[in-house]
């Protein structure tokens, strides 16, 4: 279990790497993880059919007509049809053996059910405390064209969250810390608690964690600025350093995994509706 913070209570992030740890995520670095995957034979593939049944107001994945539990033990059921089937899809696209790391949407539902499910408001104010070091708030001293491009791709997004949210967000230039208003994070914990379902609650962890930005999230999430556009934002300044002195093999492999991650999340979030 992850250490506990300040005031004696785990800290979410680690309770989830922990659920997520119990589910062969054996490393949080993606890299890493492949590689010690490759060391560790993957079980094979027992099942010939992989289907969603209904069960009450749920969706369950069923293999072989049997339902699927997590690692947790609990039920594997989903509140959309066309979650479970992204979940159920993902089974059958298995070969010969199963591979979690090409099953990134059962990764975060399992971690939904089992960590998410548990205490959705230490998930809800850990999104919260991204939001009060939001990377967009962060800007570049220079060179001008480093700042142009977090102005084009991040002042958007800062403008719809001042006027479709309401929350009003300070910058800073340089990486010294900038108070944000204590009525900009109220506001969007209060946008946030309409969106307390586990499975949305898990898929907004996973983009803030991936993005560095709970406001590039919550945009997406909104369906005020495309994924793929969010995606880009969160690695203006990377790209920019890419440009200048280019990049290693391990780093683009790095980068490949944790989009393939970002895009299960926003693919679940699309099927929840």
């Amino acid at each position: 279990m992850g250490s506990p913070d300040k005031g004696g209570k785990p800290d979410m992030r680690d309770v989830l790497k922990d659920v997520e740890n119990s589910i062969q995520l054996s490393d949080p670095d993606p890299v890493k993880r492949a590689q010690i995957q490759m060391r560790t034979p993957l079980p094979k593939r027992f099942y010939k059919q992989a289907a969603v049944v209904q069960d009450g107001d749920r969706f369950a994945v069923h293999l072989d007509g049997k339902p699927v539990r997590t690692p947790g033990k609990n039920l594997l059921a989903l509140p959309t049809e066309a979650a479970a089937k992204l979940v159920a899809q993902e089974f059958e696209e298995q070969t010969e053996v199963i591979d979690p790391m090409k099953m990134p949407v059962l990764r975060l539902v399992n971690t939904a059910i089992d960590g998410v499910a548990t205490d959705p408001q230490a998930v809800l104010e850990d999104i919260l405390r991204f939001a009060s070091t939001d990377m967009l708030c962060y800007r570049a001293e220079g060179p001008e064209s480093l700042v142009e491009r977090q102005n084009t791709h991040w002042d958007p997004v800062l403008d719809w969250v001042q006027t479709g949210v309401g929350a009003r967000f300070n910058l800073a230039e340089g990486v010294m810390h900038v108070e944000q208003p204590r009525e900009s994070i109220a506001v969007l914990g209060v946008w946030l608690a309409r969106r307390n379902d586990p499975f949305r609650l898990a898929g907004l962890h996973v983009m803030t964690s991936l993005t560095g930005s709970a406001l590039l999230a919550l945009a997406v999430e909104a369906s005020e600025i495309e994924s793929e556009a969010a995606w880009l934002a969160a690695h203006v300044d990377e790209d920019w350093q890419i440009a200048q002195w280019g990049q290693d093999a391990e780093a683009v492999a790095r980068r490949a995994q944790r989009h393939h991650d970002f895009v299960a999340a926003v693919k679940l979030l699309d099927s929840l509706g």
